[in-house]
């Protein structure tokens, strides 16, 4: 009789993230991930106590994911970096972005290191000199409303056919000029005297 295989951990989370990507996080349970992997329930609860945190550490290997499409840009523009790789990841992983963006759930918690991250590394672009942390994690908001709504977009199916990556990736380098310019100018007073002028 043949030895039974043993299933590691990694094996385990791999199968159910298989299952997450095309069915939804709703839809991992024990006995499904077991029939992935051919095996019975029993090396699945030798790693994990229940199911919920099975589905912790697929959203954590979801976030590493995204993580590193981010880094693998590395174009030293933090707003296209981050853009591009939502887009990405909202493209070839539609289901699990619409789980975690789009539905009310805990999963998908910002972390300050993360937030941090990109904050630093915008303080180091030229374009973005001058302004403080508050500052420039006011600009990151203001873009990541608008990314996250193009990746919306994306992971439906929404834009027109004939929308193409280039097209995409150019609408989110002149959103962040516009975004990145007008913070430029409510810094240096030009909006007040902009609204003056025209009496507003």
């Amino acid at each position: 009789m043949a030895p039974k295989k043993k299933f590691s951990r990694e094996d385990i989370i791999n199968a159910a993230f298989d299952i997450a990507k095309v069915e939804g996080l709703e839809s991992i349970t024990i006995r499904k991930v077991a029939q992935k992997l051919g095996s019975s329930i029993a090396p699945i609860y030798v790693n994990f106590d229940d199911v919920d945190e099975l589905i912790k550490q697929v959203v954590m290997k979801t976030m590493d994911m995204s993580r590193q499409m981010i880094a693998d840009q590395n174009s030293g523009q933090p707003f296209r970096d981050v853009g591009i790789a939502s887009l990405k990841f909202a493209k070839e992983y539609s289901v699990l972005f619409r789980d975690l963006i789009m539905k009310n759930n805990t999963h998908m918690q910002y972390e300050s290191n993360d937030i941090n991250l990109v904050i630093e590394q915008m303080g180091k672009d030229p374009v973005l000199e001058g302004f403080t942390n508050e500052e420039l994690k006011t600009i990151l908001l203001k873009m990541q409303v608008f990314q996250t709504g193009l990746s919306v977009m994306v992971a439906n199916g929404l834009l027109p056919e004939d929308f193409s990556d280039e097209r995409m990736i150019e609408m989110l380098d002149s959103t962040a000029e516009d975004v990145i310019a007008t913070a430029h100018f409510r810094k240096d007073g030009v909006l007040d005297e902009i609204k003056n002028k025209k009496g507003l």
